[in-house]
């Protein structure tokens, strides 16, 4: 019997070669989109867990709200991890990181600038699990200026990985580190990117309100993370209130395996995913199979008015049946399954160019593996797939399958209906949804960010005897016309590791017990005319004595506004000079336009900028001379050599530093962008096929109109007309959808577009000219047909 299946099978998908085509090609090409979106979806759920302590690990956020500001963080201060370790019996162990310990490594005569390089505690590899290749995991950072690398740099700079262990490398020739350790690369699924690990130093000790470095719990066996946090609010009242005062304050306990989808705070590690991205793209997965799904019901519906009187004859002389749904089945899963041959092909062919598009390093299993997950995954879809039109096919009574008068038997009017209605709105939801993505990352590329980012590189001064003469370095640098202005700053700007601090800030004419959380941010009397910054009130630092300067700093307007000031100017502001609790009392001399120290995704938050000490001088921003690029870093790299003959520079530039930010979302929306295409590609060939299901039903209609005189095109507007109407249902079904989709999404942007309704008209009306399109080839072709040849016979 199965037998008999396989030969009916094959010569019927022979004899309809263009039909048979259309739904292989079709269903394969969704199965493929649907299998890369599920292993970027898996892909994005795996961060975190390799950890063999991941169920136990949490991360120490805080969040804070006044009737001036919030503040939202996902770093602590230095102070937090060993007091709730002590104060806590829940709290096994804790780990700190402080993500500024990168620079330039020497060993002998190699160098090697190594970005993301963490300080953190020697209990790092007690709480979590980067394997160990060379050294002992124990000891590895438990002595002062120890290192441990990761594989690729420890190859890079000893050529063996295994020889690094015991040799000294030094940053910028001042300071040593002894190489205690080799592990394994970072996996990519980790929301910790680091190439190496230094011993935190002990400077990094300081006041409960020097927010920079994040703290992570290793929770006993047992422990429950959400009974510990609800005993934190006795940890503020005990450690912060005295300084912070009467605010909303709330620690939370991060899981480690939810940091990546769901925190979104300032100062984050890395920019991470969205749960809610992830939403979207298995909704998008979904729709894409059920769109190519539907499309093979129609297509096999539409070719089955040839079949009526194959099934007449089959009844008539004895099939039962259930001997029929067998043979469309079997069809059906013969067509799944080709299919899902077509889409191995494209998933091994697409996959490369997909890992670029998402920045992902995706993989597939073996090839065995493969067949089978493709086997399975196909037969389940063309049963289901199938089960419907076999139903219909079979139930058709023989003396009217003889005759040819099923055609209303083939499913009724409003399934059909209803089913293109569902993939127009699929299709219009997603060209709505790019639409507005497109609109975001276009606002946040081109929107102003209260200075000049254009042209403006910066780099790191790795060398203490470097940030000692500065002053001396940019003189010599913008002696030269290519150079326009340099500054000093202890951070570049746009890479959200600018820290909150806490400060007493003048109210009422008094200095108040508790602080206010603003961002702290030490520049030289340069840095507005090199960043064209605005001043709005008083004035800078130039100028002034340098004990005046010492005792001045500059605000933003955000920052007045949250005080109330009128007239800022003499207002007074207490900050802490250092660990030990001691303060300085500064002055408010001059208020700065608002500007964005990071992506729009967070807003403008209190800022405070301050004249920079010489170790702080680490970061020099440098403008420099339009279309001369290439001869303005050549310049600087020569005269940095005067000043430190052994230094290689790693220049970054700031409009690169703020794309980085949206690296994620604009690789979301690429991904979307392309899968929109294929679900339209799709659905264009379900389309196609409704298109010739119509014009068979109407057949001989059509070649009475034309005996009549009809016209061609009113021929091709009566076929076209109803689908109109299916497309308007579809726009109202798919508009509200698309908008609390997109509303969603946009809530992860502090600065955003407005979702306009002519981003989903537009939308409507794509679909609609892409709809008209795909049927007018079949339309015309039916309206051209000799009206002789469809009224020959009955």
């Amino acid at each position: 019997m199965l037998r008999n299946y396989l030969k009916i099978t094959v010569r019927t998908l022979w004899k309809n070669k263009l039909f048979s085509g259309l739904n292989v090609v079709g269903l394969g090409i969704g199965m493929a989109a649907v299998w890369l979106m599920v292993l970027y979806v898996v892909d994005e759920l795996s961060y975190d867990r390799f950890h063999a302590k991941a169920d136990r690990i949490v991360r120490v956020v805080q969040h804070a709200q006044w009737s001036g500001g919030n503040l939202n963080l996902a770093v602590t201060s230095a102070p937090y991890a060993p007091a709730l370790q002590a104060d806590y019996p829940d709290v096994e162990k804790t780990v700190r990181f402080h993500p500024e310990g990168g620079g330039t490594i020497t060993f002998k005569d190699k160098k090697m600038d190594v970005p993301n390089i963490f300080f953190t505690d020697p209990t790092v590899f007690d709480v979590f699990t980067f394997p160990f290749l060379y050294g002992d995991p124990a000891t590895s950072l438990s002595k002062p200026q120890s290192i441990v690398l990761t594989k690729s740099v420890a190859e890079s700079l000893f050529g063996d990985a295994g020889k690094a262990v015991g040799n000294v490398v030094e940053f910028s020739n001042h300071f040593p580190n002894t190489v205690t350790g080799v592990v394994e690369d970072v996996p990519a699924n980790s929301h910790l990117q680091f190439r190496a690990l230094r011993s935190l130093p002990d400077k990094y000790t300081s006041g409960w309100q020097n927010f920079e470095l994040y703290t992570y719990l290793l929770l006993r066996e047992g422990s429950d993370y959400r009974t510990l946090e609800a005993k934190l609010p006795g940890f503020f009242q005990k450690y912060i209130r005295k300084e912070m005062g009467e605010v909303d304050y709330r620690m939370e306990l991060q899981p480690l395996t939810s940091i990546h989808l769901h925190s979104h705070l300032d100062y984050e590690t890395s920019p991470n995913g969205n749960v809610a991205t992830v939403s979207i793209f298995s909704v998008v997965a979904g729709l894409i199979l059920v769109i190519a799904c539907i499309n093979y019901v129609n297509l096999y519906t539409a070719r089955s008015l040839k079949r009526t009187r194959e099934v007449g004859v089959r009844k008539a002389i004895g099939s039962h049946r259930l001997q029929l749904i067998g043979q469309f089945l079997t069809e059906s899963m013969l067509m799944a399954w080709l299919a899902g041959l077509v889409s191995i092909g494209l998933v091994t062919t697409a996959l490369p160019y997909f890992n670029q598009l998402a920045d992902k390093k995706l993989s597939v299993g073996g090839v065995s593996d493969l067949l089978l997950a493709a086997t399975l995954f196909s037969v389940l879809i063309g049963a289901l797939s199938g089960l419907y039109p076999a139903l219909v096919l079979s139930n058709f009574r023989p003396v009217a399958a003889l005759k040819g008068l099923v055609s209303n038997q083939l499913g009724g009017i409003t399934l059909k209906q209803s089913l293109v209605v569902f993939q127009f709105v699929a299709t219009i939801a997603l060209i709505a949804c790019s639409g507005v993505v497109y609109r975001q990352m276009n606002f946040v590329q081109h929107k102003g960010l209260g200075f000049n980012k254009e042209q403006v590189l910066t780099f790191h001064i790795d060398n203490e005897a470097v940030r000692q003469r500065v002053d001396a370095l940019k003189e010599r640098l913008v002696q030269n016309p290519l150079i326009e202005s340099a500054s000093a700053a202890s951070n570049p700007i746009g890479n959200n590791n600018i820290g909150g601090s806490g400060m007493f800030i003048e109210q009422n004419g008094v200095i108040p017990t508790h602080t206010q959380i603003v961002q702290r941010f030490a520049v030289d009397e340069d840095y507005l005319k090199t960043l064209q910054i605005k001043l709005l009130q008083g004035r800078t630092f130039a100028g002034s004595s340098k004990s005046e300067q010492e005792k001045s700093v500059l605000i933003n307007e955000t920052l007045t506004k949250e005080m109330g000031w009128n007239d800022p100017i003499g207002k007074r502001i207490v900050y802490y000079t250092d660990a030990a609790n001691h303060t300085a009392e500064a002055r408010v001399v001059g208020v700065v336009a608002d500007f964005h120290t990071y992506s729009l995704q967070h807003k403008i938050e209190p800022l405070v900028l301050q004249l920079p000490q010489p170790a702080d001088k680490d970061n020099l921003y440098v403008r420099i001379q339009p279309a001369k690029t290439a001869e303005a870093l050549a310049y600087i790299r020569s005269v940095y050599r005067t000043f430190d003959p052994a230094a290689t520079l790693d220049f970054h530039f700031l409009d690169d530093n703020f794309s980085q930010q949206y690296k994620a979302e604009q690789k979301q929306g690429q991904v979307l962008l392309t899968f929109t295409m294929l679900a339209v590609l799709i659905a264009c060939m379900g389309l196609f096929g409704l298109a010739a299901f119509a014009a068979e039903q109407r057949t001989k209609e059509i070649g009475v109109r034309k005996v009549l005189g009809a016209s061609v095109s009113s021929i091709v507007l009566l076929l076209s007309r109803d689908l109109l109407k299916l497309v308007v249902i579809a726009l109202v079904v798919a508009t509200p959808i698309a908008w609390y989709v997109m509303n969603r999404w946009l809530q992860d942007f502090a600065y955003k577009v407005n979702l306009e309704w002519w981003v989903f008209t537009a939308a409507g009306l794509l679909a609609v000219g892409i709809a008209l399109l795909t049927v007018s080839f079949q339309s015309v072709r039916a309206a051209l047909t000799n009206p002789v040849t469809s009224l020959r016979s009955e």
